[in-house]
This record gives structure tokens, C-alpha cells and sequence, in this order.
């Protein structure tokens, strides 16, 4: 029995008390007192988030299914604006166009970004200098470099049709870019991948940086060239980098609105114009939910429809990586 209490008295000396393992541990009331500033400070943009983030979108979700209306009682209609978008033709039409838009900008910021990050992860002279005109579209506000191509783009005096007509001499006559319902949404696209081929540079020299030199010295002393260092030795060292880039651009891709707001509004004047030609998802959605006849519950509806699109292209890009990873 003697023995049993020593052991336990030994085995309770070791433990420490609870909470503790060195017999010193804070007490209670000292630890909240030194956490209460810091979770002071994380309240108010906690309590932001939830006002301005998470309740907007839970009660757009209770939303979509009803039919919402702006006086009277609302009533829960189930699943019928869904539905409702699922056969809707001019939804299943700015989907496309989105899909068109997406595809054709991130292939353009992939290639030309990566292309800017090798150029300027080479020893070249001004290199901070052709750094800072490639990244200073980024930063550059969507309605100005959106008003400034529309000028770019102007039928009548555009520098575009200047410079293919005049200078060139490969076109007859003036060309009205954003007028012309088959031309429309691929000039528009132009302008995205322009801005934002300076953040997909600087990810991927980012990403160059992890790239062994070492390899690239063995490379070449086995005598390979420059195209076969690059697609055996860098490649592969940036495809993490690659996917989640794509992933980042197909939402930024789903998520045009401002571009396409003004050129359309300012060369046509009216949204996702010419004929519908420059309507993606988010326009038809404004539309639907803030242009006559207003219908909130529908937008809504929309909006998580193409929320349900985003989050399935993203895993299926994860899981499409994974596999190459494994391969």
C-alpha cells in the first residue's frame, strides 16, 4: 500500500497540475486577461465579416427559394428558380460566353506571364525598370484602363483601326470592335489578359526562384538545349505554381463585371451588348436581379449556380494536378 502512494505521488510530481506540465503553468485568469486585447482586436472584424459577408450571402440563399418581391409577403417556391435557370436559354448563352472569356484569358495570362517572368529572371539591363511597366497594370483601376481601350477600340478614330488600316494595311476599312457582336467579347478579353499579365509574372518568378540552377548547369553539360531545360527541368519545378494560377484566373475569369460593364455600356449603350454578344454570368445576373422587372430571388438563384460551376472546375483542377503529380 506504502509503495502505491509513493508511485503515485512520483507519477503526480511528474505530471505536473492540470493544465500544465512544469508545476508553473499560467493561471487561468492571467492567460484571459493577457488573450483579451488581442481577441478585442479581432471582434470588430469579426463582427464586419459576418454583417457584411456571411449574412448577405446566407439570406440571398434563403432568397433563391422564394419568390422574393420588393413589397408583400414573400413565399418559398423550392427549387423552381433554379430550375428556372436551367432552361433559360440566355443564361445557358452568357455561361458559354463565360466559359469563352475564361478560357481564352488565362491561356493569355499563363503564356504571355510566363514568358515576361523568364525574359526578366534573366541578368538583363533594367530589369526593375521592365518589372514595374509590366506589373503597373495590376494596379491600374478596371474602369480607367476599361475607358481608355474603348478609346483604343473607337470605330470611327480608334489608334487600333489606325494602326491596322494606316500602318499595316490589313484591313480596308474601320473596324467598330465593340459594336460588332462577333468581335465584341474578344476585344474585352484583350484588355484582361493585358492586366493581368503583370501578377502572373511576378507569381511565376516567384516560382523561378525554386527552380535549382544546379540542374539547369547539369542539364547542359549533358547536352541539352535551351527549349529542353526548359520543359524538362523548369516546367516541372512551376506546376504547383501553374495550378494554382489557373485556379485563381478561372475565378477571376467567371468573376468579369467591371470591364465588361463600361465598354459594352460605353460603346453600345446598353449592358452585354451588342445582341447580348458580351452578357457572362455576372452581367445576366446584375441584370436579372437590378434591371426592370427586378427579380432578386432569381438573381440569387444565379448566383449560386455559378458559385456551384466555380467550386466544380476548382476541384476538378486540384484533382487533374494531383494526377499529374502521381504520374
Amino acid at each position: 500500500m506504502g509503495t502505491s502512494r509513493r508511485s503515485l505521488a512520483t507519477l503526480g510530481r511528474r505530471l505536473g497540475p492540470l493544465g500544465g506540465g512544469d508545476g508553473h503553468s499560467e493561471p487561468l485568469s492571467s492567460r484571459a486577461r493577457r488573450l483579451l486585447p488581442i481577441y478585442g482586436l479581432l471582434l470588430p472584424g469579426m463582427l464586419l465579416f459576418f454583417v457584411w459577408a456571411v449574412y448577405p450571402v446566407a439570406q440571398s440563399f434563403v432568397m433563391s427559394f422564394t419568390d422574393w418581391k420588393l413589397r408583400g409577403e414573400s413565399e418559398f417556391v423550392g427549387l423552381e428558380n433554379y430550375l428556372r435557370a436551367l432552361d433559360d436559354p440566355l443564361f445557358w448563352r452568357s455561361l458559354s460566353a463565360t466559359i469563352g472569356y475564361t478560357v481564352v484569358t488565362v491561356a493569355g495570362q499563363l503564356v504571355l506571364g510566363l514568358g515576361a517572368a523568364l525574359l526578366l529572371n534573366e541578368r538583363i539591363h533594367g530589369r526593375s525598370v521592365f518589372r514595374l511597366v509590366y506589373y503597373l497594370p495590376v494596379i491600374t483601376s478596371w474602369v480607367i484602363v476599361s475607358l481608355i481601350f474603348v478609346w483604343l477600340y473607337n470605330g470611327q478614330s480608334g489608334v487600333l483601326n489606325w494602326f491596322l488600316k494606316d500602318v499595316l494595311g490589313v484591313i480596308d476599312e474601320n473596324v467598330a470592335w465593340l459594336a460588332e457582336p462577333a468581335y465584341a467579347l474578344w476585344a474585352i478579353a484583350i484588355l484582361g489578359i493585358w492586366k493581368g499579365i503583370g501578377w502572373t509574372m511576378v507569381v511565376y518568378l516567384a516560382g523561378l526562384q525554386g527552380v535549382p540552377h544546379e540542374l539547369h548547369e547539369a542539364a547542359a553539360i549533358d547536352g541539352a538545349g535551351t527549349w529542353q531545360r526548359f520543359r524538362n527541368v523548369t516546367l516541372p519545378f512551376l506546376r504547383a505554381t501553374t495550378t494554382v494560377l489557373r485556379i485563381i484566373l478561372t475565378i477571376g475569369g467567371f468573376s468579369a463585371f467591371i470591364s465588361i460593364f463600361v465598354m459594352s455600356t460605353s460603346a453600345v449603350g446598353t449592358l452585354g451588348g451588342p445582341l447580348n454578344s458580351t452578357d457572362v454570368v455576372l452581367t445576366y445576373t446584375w441584370k436579372q436581379a437590378f434591371e426592370a422587372p427586378i427579380d432578386f430571388a432569381y438573381g440569387a438563384a444565379l448566383s449560386f449556380l455559378v458559385a456551384a460551376v466555380v467550386a466544380v472546375v476548382s476541384i476538378f483542377e486540384f484533382r487533374f494536378a494531383r494526377q499529374q503529380e502521381s504520374s
